[in-house]
């Protein structure tokens, strides 16, 4: 029988998390998300008095498109915003965020 246990040292070189990626691959893909996401939510309740229920069909497919939730997608306009911007460094336990490419702009003016 194997056990297996967890390291007490944590990984602080990297930059990923863990956390959920809500982003879309461009800004445009995303707002496209967006507008079929919101307007399948707003077709679903606006269309009730034409089709009856049966418009509310169109629920799952705004939300499948917005990736869950309206907040879901507003964090993931944030993040594809973001995406290659800003960098999380975490060294000595601490960890900042800053701007990517800061360091090659810093070496360029140091020549």
């Amino acid at each position: 029988m194997t056990t297996h246990t967890k390291s007490a040292t944590l990984d602080t070189t990297r930059t990923t998390s863990d956390a959920p990626d809500f982003a879309s691959a461009s800004v445009p893909r995303h707002l496209a998300r967006g507008a079929a996401g919101f307007g399948s939510l707003i077709a679903s309740v606006a269309l009730i008095p034409v089709t009856g229920p049966l418009s509310l069909l169109l629920l799952p497919a705004g939300v499948l498109a917005l990736r869950g939730c309206p907040m879901c997608w507003a964090i993931g306009l944030a993040q594809t915003i973001s995406r290659g911007r800003l960098r999380r460094d975490c060294e000595g336990g601490a960890c900042r965020l800053r701007v990517a490419g800061e360091d090659e702009l810093g070496a360029g003016r140091a020549r």
